[in-house]
């Protein structure tokens, strides 16, 4: 069985189902059946769209050609209409074809004898986790096209172990998907240059409330920012910020040539995005002016509590898109 998704919250859903039919796009590729194998389709991709990653373009040409290629007559099909919570479900009926005149910017179809509709809710947490991917166009597993089925002629689908596990286990695929945004966060961290950086760490600064004077190009001096309440350094707090990008971890002898140039009642912040030694965390425990240690995990944490106080410029460095996840 086959999932193939009515565009954007199932806009296309009422057409798919007075046409018989499903239908995805790309239509700037043209007949599929004019492909011989995955390659060429991949080929193509990269002729109209040569900006779009290796990996897009693969996962985009794959897809087409399992549409136009694997999809045979009497397989499953499905497709959702999120505004009312419901699935579509039917029967391939017709083989590929590349019709531009039936739904506009969906040429690529394949005929269908829709049996019916199921709710969301009929079904087991298994099967709409199965259900739940972001793909245009796959298979789903085996058991959930049991189920739907199932569901499909009147069945009730009863509570399992498994569908306890599965309940069981959404706090931790909710952390799991929590730590991999972070971890995405990080690598776009990572992957700015020197001094995309140092206006990075200069904007969480602004967004707290500080004014900076940022150091131009030059000699390394000790100091990368300036954060005060005037932006002159005059008022206090003066933070005093050296901004280490990339590189090995900092150790002891950085911090202390750190240290060393700084006045009474300085205030010390080091960013280092590869981190600190043990020794370096002990040498800034022991210094004579108030100092933080600041690695890439506490910067993206410090970026996200300020993100949304941070002026355009910023965010252009590091742009994030906020999400709710249940709880």
């Amino acid at each position: 069985m086959w999932m193939v998704r009515a565009a954007g919250g199932g806009a296309l859903l009422d057409e798919f189902k007075e046409k018989h039919l499903v239908a995805i796009g790309w239509s700037r590729v043209g007949d599929l059946a004019a492909y011989s194998n995955k390659k060429e389709i991949e080929s193509k991709i990269k002729e109209v769209w040569p900006d779009w990653s290796r990996g897009k373009m693969a996962i985009s040409a794959g897809m087409l050609h399992r549409f136009a290629c694997e999809v045979e007559l009497g397989d499953g099909v499905i497709t959702y209409d999120s505004s009312r919570r419901v699935y579509l479900v039917g029967e391939v009926a017709g083989r590929y074809k590349f019709a531009a005149t039936e739904i506009e910017n969906y040429p690529n179809i394949h005929e269908v004898n829709w049996q019916g509709e199921i709710s969301r809710d009929a079904l087991s947490v298994a099967s709409k986790n199965s259900l739940g991917a972001i793909s245009t166009f796959f298979m789903i597993s085996g058991e959930a096209a049991v189920e739907v089925r199932r569901v499909l002629v009147g069945e009730t689908v009863l509570k399992t172990a498994i569908d306890d596990d599965f309940e069981g286990e959404e706090d931790e695929l909710l952390k799991d998907i929590e730590a991999k945004a972070l971890e995405f966060i990080k690598d776009k961290v990572n992957r700015l240059d020197w001094e995309e950086m140092q206006e990075l760490v200069a904007g969480v600064l602004r967004a707290m409330g500080y004014k900076t004077k940022v150091s131009p190009n030059g000699p390394d001096r000790g100091k990368d920012i300036v954060a005060s309440p005037d932006g002159f350094g005059f008022e206090s707090p003066r933070i005093i910020v050296e901004v280490k990008h990339r590189g090995s971890s900092m150790g002891s002898q950085e911090i202390r040539s750190f240290l060393g140039g700084r006045h009474k009642d300085d205030k010390g912040l080091y960013v280092s995005t590869s981190g600190f030694s043990k020794d370096a965390r002990y040498e800034a425990e022991r210094a004579n002016i108030p100092l933080t240690l600041m690695d890439i995990d506490d910067l993206v944490q410090a970026v996200l509590e300020s993100y949304e106080k941070m002026d355009i410029e910023t965010q252009r460095l590091l742009p994030l898109k906020k999400i709710f996840l249940p709880v």
